[in-house]
């Protein structure tokens, strides 16, 4: 089955198809190029993203809808709060970077099968999600290790619903620096807007 890998980073792609053996793989930079590869690709193929450096490509072709059947997304350090949002969002796999030969062909196999895979600890806690009104203890691990204690007292302010202007007169800062804390936060979450940060954080 042909392979298309969408990244910017060409030495994360030779690693991959190196490490894995691939041999029938095309390799794609942006949207543009991956629509004129579907248009060529009469046959079912499996699609690669990595995270880390397309983000915000993966997340239009979802709030497009066009988001190929079988995607596999790859980030250097998984979050279990990603996984959870890329899963709901029909992600059909996501993994590590630097996946083990075993693990890549499972869940290759799977993916193939049209069957979702995770890694253990990501399945454990999809199977264990109830509905909760806060943010979740994986998010709040993933706000830990990736945002400012600035960046993470304007979340909660975002979850609560409030605007730019509010978050200003609540921080007393300028509306111009929650911005540039909104622009960032965004950024090192891999979410292009409020909606999807608090889907991926409740």
């Amino acid at each position: 089955m042909k392979k298309i890998f969408l990244s910017t980073n060409i030495e994360t792609v030779a690693e991959l198809t190196k490490k894995h053996n691939l041999k029938d793989y095309i390799s794609v930079v942006d949207l543009l190029s991956l629509e004129q590869e579907v248009e060529k690709t009469k046959e079912d193929f499996i699609f690669f993203v990595d995270y880390d450096s397309v983000s915000s490509e993966l997340n239009r072709l979802i709030s497009l809808n066009k988001l190929p059947q079988k995607t596999i997304v790859l980030e250097k350090n998984p979050e279990i709060s990603s996984g959870k949002m890329l899963i709901s969002h029909k992600v059909k796999a996501y993994a590590n970077t630097r996946i083990s030969n075993a693990n890549f062909t499972q869940m290759l196999q799977a993916v193939k099968e049209n069957r979702v895979w995770t890694y253990p600890e990501l399945t454990m806690t999809l199977s264990n999600t109830v509905a909760s009104p806060t943010i979740n203890d994986d998010a709040k691990i993933l706000v830990q290790n990736r945002l400012s204690p600035k960046e993470i007292e304007v979340v909660y302010l975002i979850l609560d619903g409030l605007t730019n202007d509010a978050i200003a007169h609540e921080l007393k800062i300028t509306t111009r620096t929650v911005k540039a804390h909104v622009s960032s936060i965004f950024s090192k979450l891999h979410v292009n807007d409020r909606l999807a940060l608090v889907l991926l954080l409740k």
